[in-house]
């Protein structure tokens, strides 16, 4: 029975990443930018119906609600050559068009107002569907829409649907370049809140480290927004292989995520792959083997998000999971596995079992591919911290300047007070602490004491 997912794609940033996912799947399962099943796609061992449903006339129309509070992006999406795959009544545009003009509690207050629309798209979506497991939604923490429209979006699906889960691919803004989006430190600090406590999953794309693994890896100059969305896609596909070509283990979203997290607020994931090509690259193939692609998944220049991943410091992995793709023999994944533990090539916590878990999956028949094995990486990691403390520090300094604050006075959430700052950013040094914690032998008593320390407080 197959477990089905909605995507939700929110704002300008995760339209377009959305977009990139949606065409690599239909690539993946033969699917034509119409819908309609390409003739050569007849191996039927895959499953289509986690992301797409057929219509009357057979063809595949994804699970994807498309929201946006300004038509540019969404238009570009219904005039391109994939205008007649999506349902367009799954897509959803602000009446006004004005957008949130990257203001969180712009994005947040027009979520409220909009709700009522957008859930009854929802509501139809998952009533539409035999068993669903859960929604993924593509956004950015940096921008209005994204960021505030999301949040409010994540808190309501949690009432809605409490027992389904939630997982987030969530692109953080690029640190090493000055944002036109002035406001992005307080956008992303009012996100995150709403990604630790309504998410069970988030899967960390941070754009400094694409950036960054687009220079040095792939030699791209200046690379465009496109090519890094490429990258995005790759590894949204990868994470979703074992959903859909099921093998024995990890064939649910469930199954993939409780073995990343073993502690409910500790869900924050980071990305490595391996090998990363372009299509112009393609002469630039070397041998792959199980043991190569696993060693340089665990190569801190190879992971998708920019904090020291060193092997000296005291962080380390809380778990680790590895998606194969590819003609692999299990024996060699075994091999491999003794191979890392040997060598220490990997820090893991002092807590719990040192858990390198590998997924088996087939590829694609209809992708061509010139590397043999390929691998993606979920790591659950503390050093994930130093990305929210980067987050904390911004903050600070435009709070300490109370800078650009009558943009959020403006908004019916910060009318009377600005508790939501305060509360936002206790939530993220909570969490911070949490992961520092994590790194220590007695974590497992940790939040006893937490307790403990704040009852004497009260």
């Amino acid at each position: 029975m197959p477990r089905e997912i909605i995507t939700l794609q929110l704002g300008q940033c995760g339209n377009q990443i959305g977009m990139e996912f949606w065409k690599q799947l239909c690539a993946e399962h033969g699917i034509s930018p119409d819908g309609i099943l390409e003739e050569y796609a007849t191996e039927g061992t895959d499953r289509k119906d986690v992301f797409f449903y057929q219509a009357d006339d057979e063809h595949y129309i994804p699970r994807s609600v498309l929201l946006d509070l300004e038509p540019r992006v969404i238009n570009s999406i219904v005039s391109s050559q994939y205008k007649n795959l999506f349902n367009p009544e799954n897509i959803y545009m602000s009446k006004h068009g004005g957008g949130a003009g990257n203001i969180w509690a712009s994005g947040y207050d027009q979520g409220e107002h909009h709700y009522e629309e957008v859930f009854d798209i929802i509501d139809r979506e998952a009533d539409g569907s035999d068993s669903l497991e859960g929604f993924l939604v593509c956004h950015s923490i940096a921008g209005g829409t994204g960021s505030g429209m999301g949040s409010y979006m994540l808190e309501r699906l949690n009432d809605r649907f409490p027992k389904k889960l939630i997982q987030t691919y969530s692109v953080f803004p690029n640190q090493d370049e000055i944002s036109d989006v002035v406001v992005q430190p307080y956008n992303s600090l009012l996100t995150l809140k709403r990604l630790t406590q309504n998410a069970d999953c988030v899967v960390v794309l941070d754009n400094t480290a694409l950036h960054r693994i687009a220079a040095e890896r792939l030699h791209m100059e200046k690379p465009s927004f496109s090519q890094i969305n490429q990258l995005v896609s790759i590894v949204m596909s990868s994470s979703t292989t074992t959903l859909r070509y099921p093998g024995y283990m990890n064939n649910d979203l469930i199954g993939l995520i409780a073995s990343l997290i073993p502690t409910p607020r500790l869900h924050f994931l980071m990305t490595g792959y391996t090998p990363l090509t372009t299509d112009s690259q393609v002469a630039n193939v070397r041998k792959t083997t199980v043991l190569d692609v696993m060693r340089r998944l665990l190569q801190p220049k190879n992971m998708m998000v920019s904090t020291p991943v060193s092997r000296h410091a005291n962080h380390c992995y809380i778990s680790i999971l590895n998606i194969i793709q590819g003609e692999v023999d299990p024996t060699q994944v075994h091999k491999s596995l003794q191979r890392i533990r040997e060598r220490k090539l990997a820090q893991f916590i002092p807590w719990g079992p040192a858990s390198i878990q590998v997924a088996l999956s087939r590829k694609s028949p209809y992708i061509q591919s010139a590397h043999r094995v390929s691998g993606l990486m979920m790591a659950n990691h503390t050093s994930i911290a130093s990305l929210f403390e980067r987050t904390i520090k911004s903050y600070d300094k435009l709070r300490k300047r109370e800078a650009f604050m009558d943009m959020f006075k403006k908004e019916r959430i910060f009318k009377d007070n600005l508790d939501e700052f305060d509360d936002s950013r206790e939530v993220l040094q909570q969490l911070i602490d949490e992961y520092h914690a994590a790194t220590k032998p007695d974590y497992i008593s940790w939040g006893t004491q937490q307790a403990v320390a704040a009852a004497e407080k009260s």
